[in-house]
């Protein structure tokens, strides 16, 4: 007869084979294929290709400005969404709860439209640059090929999910300790950096991963705007459709998957010991 805590420990395991075989089959199988394939070379198995994203120039050069775009996007949302999720707790105006739902309409658009829009108000013929040639004579902010183009598109749709996941941290904060710094004569920018920020700092860590992971990762709004752009997504697109290096290729899956390991890991780490 099977006793009670057997019975429990069966129970137990049966509930999370399901999650084990999926782990296993969605994430442990292909990270396991892509290694070998990576490391395949036709002198046998090698970290050839491995070195050459660091020593070739084009792919050095797209793997530095994938991090520098993906660092970018992620400090300016942080600080933009913070505000915001401030305004949107703290503050009382007309239509807040439109202007909350309006916030949250990017998320519903893929990367390609937001692309899309990029190019609409900031291509050769876009919106922004003949508006600004009417005005001044030339046309500005033709940008939507550029790295600053792909930076406005990831901060469009990264901060309305940053901001949301902000929101309920901000709920949550003690209003009686800002208060009480305030009543020791803690201005309200001392009482923002000091109280508030450390209370949030947890919430930060995690949206700052998300958003970080997300801007290294994306692809369909890159693809894009890629005419004068290499981000590692889309260099790995080209490199297995267009130029048929599948170990290439695989090997640049493996760097952004460990280079955005380690940003997270040494994130959160930050955020315990703030």
């Amino acid at each position: 007869m099977i006793s009670r805590r057997m019975a429990d420990k069966l129970w137990v395991s049966g509930l999370l084979l399901p999650a084990i075989l999926t782990v296993a089959y969605y994430f442990i199988y292909p990270m396991l294929v892509l290694g070998l394939t990576s490391l395949h070379s036709e002198a046998g198995p090698s970290i050839v290709h491995y070195t050459d994203i660091l020593t070739k120039p084009r792919y050095r050069e797209s793997l530095f400005d994938t991090i520098f775009l993906s660092v970018a996007v992620t400090l300016v949302t942080l600080a933009i969404s913070t505000l915001l999720s401030m305004v949107l707790v703290r503050w009382e105006f007309p239509l807040k709860k439109l202007y909350q739902a309006l916030i949250t309409f990017p998320l519903s658009f893929p990367g390609v439209v937001v692309g899309f829009m990029i190019i609409i108000l900031f291509g050769r013929t876009g919106v922004i640059p003949n508006v600004t040639a009417q005005l001044t004579g030339r046309p500005l902010l033709r940008i939507a090929y550029t790295n600053g183009g792909l930076f406005l598109a990831y901060l469009y749709f990264s901060i309305p999910k940053v901001t949301m996941t902000m929101v309920g941290s901000v709920h949550k904060l003690d209003m009686r300790l800002e208060e009480a710094a305030r009543s020791l004569g803690a201005t309200p920018a001392v009482t923002f950096r000091r109280v508030v920020l450390p209370a949030l700092s947890p919430a930060l860590v995690s949206a700052g991963a998300l958003c970080f992971a997300t801007s290294m990762s994306a692809f369909g709004t890159a693809f894009t705007l890629a005419q004068n752009i290499s981000v590692l997504p889309v260099l790995m697109y080209t490199e297995y459709t267009l130029s048929f290096q599948i170990e290439a290729a695989s090997a640049m899956a493996i760097t952004l998957g460990v280079i955005t390991l380690l940003f997270n890991y040494a994130y959160r780490t930050i955020g315990e010991r703030g």
